[in-house]
């Protein structure tokens, strides 16, 4: 009875950070239903998008002229410069200025050309704001038009990071119904959720259904597949690939030694990790990002902070900007051993370096873990980071919101989702991951459940990540019998336990036959 009343309470407190406020219609009605009789006009009433719009944009300034200069300052725009200037935005990645463009010009009586709607759809896709562009897709074939495979393509990467899997297939399904055909791209993007959630069965189908296309493996599939493996606790199988790669003529990328760098890494084989890393640098392939953080993350876990650091310095003299995501680790790392001093030096070193944004993050997350104590809660650690010109990005509010979990602050992580929202960013799967586990770090397993109804209630698909960080909480809480039903449930769902779903219920039984 206390669960339900609390997951009552707590699903009004999540509705100021979700993504509810507007209904989607994708998927409301079949396309078979009004798609033959569809026709390209401009008379059309305008009951989609402006209702997004007066929703989404009736405080964006009209900022447009000041960033479009060459054009007439005029209040009516031919529909060709209104279109060219949609697409101008959305190239530069101005978001809000495309839209208000948008509206601007669906006020007149105009619609934007095939390409516009192209250009935002994309750029709605890639900064997650998927909601308005599953209704400018609607909207697009409302009109007439048929999306090409890109425009799909947008759609179900911004899906799929969502979490949002059946939207995913209901567009996948639309595709079909269209005539337009799948590239190897779209069979990659579901590759890369399938392994990423954990879904094992879903992902050799969609390898077997890239081979019937004619889509032979290349590196990507290669590197996810050691990563398949990898999760899974076969590492040694993942190692096998590598012959399976020299036979098919497949030629060794970065991709696919950043994979078995971050498996030999993850399994402790850290001497066999740098071994990789230096074959890479003498044939030529130039370490990314991905790369450092992967040996920068191991050696720390493996509590070696004096390496990690120096492959933090020698990423820093290679001229690559460090990762905030990277920051957590190394602070971590040295916060537990009481290495607060190195911490400093660090943040000294990068602002001589030039990279004075990266270290106001680095600065902000340090007072997170507490060492500070200069901010006080997520909304002035927020405005430190403006007032510095941080473009407060996704990945910026995740690292953000994975600091407070980490510590266990609930209502600071509540709150950056919040302010995360306010910008336009939808909280998608890995953000929500995020707050389970700050639940689950604080010993509140019954906030974390309700997080866990609030995303199947949402239409987001738990991944393996979301099933392991609750039964962490359940065990946490002292609450074993929960996390055989939660396993069930995890398989029932297709989600393939990875090594660390099988190590928590082993847990669990072996606690359960102690009491």
């Amino acid at each position: 009875m206390a669960a339900t009343q609390l997951h009552s309470s707590m699903k009004m407190e999540f509705q100021s950070f979700t993504f509810s406020t507007i209904p989607s219609i994708s998927g409301r009605y079949p396309i078979s239903s009004y798609y033959p009789n569809l026709h390209h006009t401009f008379k059309i009433p305008r009951i989609f998008t402006c209702y997004c719009l007066s929703i989404f944009h009736s405080d964006v300034p009209k900022t447009s002229n000041n960033l479009f200069v060459e054009y007439p300052d005029e209040k009516e725009l031919p529909l060709e410069l209104y279109s060219e200037k949609i697409s101008h935005f959305c190239k530069q990645g101005c978001v809000g200025e495309a839209m208000s463009c948008l509206s601007e010009m669906q006020a007149l009586g105009y619609y934007p050309n095939m390409s516009s709607y192209s250009c935002l759809i994309r750029v709605l896709g890639s900064v997650g704001r998927t909601l308005e562009a599953d209704m400018l897709f609607q909207e697009m074939i409302f009109l007439g038009l048929r999306p090409k495979v890109d425009v799909f393509n947008a759609l179900f990467r911004g899906f799929l990071r969502k979490g949002t899997y059946e939207l995913a297939v209901k567009a996948l399904r639309v595709m079909g119904e269209l005539g337009v055909c799948e590239n190897r791209e779209t069979f990659e993007i579901f590759l890369d959720y399938y392994v990423s959630a954990g879904r094992l069965s879903d992902t050799w189908r969609i390898i077997g259904d890239m081979k019937k296309k004619g889509y032979h493996p290349n590196t990507f599939v290669y590197s996810r597949v050691i990563e398949l493996y990898r999760d899974n606790g076969m590492w040694k199988k993942a190692m096998e690939i590598m012959g399976e790669i020299s036979e098919s003529g497949v030629f060794l990328d970065k991709r696919i030694c950043n994979s078995i760098i971050d498996t030999f890494g993850r399994y402790g084989e850290l001497s066999e990790a740098l071994e990789v890393f230096g074959k890479m640098r003498k044939e030529g392939i130039v370490p990314d990002i991905m790369t450092w953080n992967s040996l920068i993350k191991w050696h720390c876990k493996a509590r070696n902070h004096m390496k990690a650091l120096d492959l933090f310095t020698e990423m820093q003299d290679q001229g690559l900007y460090p990762d905030p995501k990277i920051f957590i680790i190394l602070i971590t790392c040295l916060g537990e051993q009481g290495k607060w001093e190195l911490l400093k030096e660090n943040f000294e070193i990068m602002k001589r370096r030039g990279h004075h944004k990266s270290g106001i993050v680095y600065a902000v997350l340090a007072d997170i873990y507490g060492q500070y104590g200069k901010f006080k809660g997520a909304e002035d650690c927020i405005s430190a980071l403006r007032a510095e010109g941080v473009q407060l990005t996704a990945n910026i509010f995740s690292v953000l919101a994975n600091a407070y979990a980490r510590q266990g602050l609930c209502e600071d992580t509540v709150k950056v989702l919040q302010i995360m929202e306010a910008e336009g960013i939808e909280p998608n799967l890995i953000m929500l991951n995020v707050l389970i586990n700050a639940f689950g770090n604080a010993g509140r397993h019954l906030e974390a459940l309700s997080v866990y109804h609030h995303i199947i209630e949402s239409g987001i698909n738990p991944d393996v990540v979301t099933y392991t960080t609750l039964m962490k909480a359940f065990i946490r809480a002292k609450k074993y019998c929960e996390v055989p039903e939660l396993y069930q449930k995890m398989e029932a769902t297709g989600v393939t336990p990875d090594r660390k779903a099988r190590e928590m219920l082993q847990m669990a039984l072996m606690l359960l036959e102690e009491i």
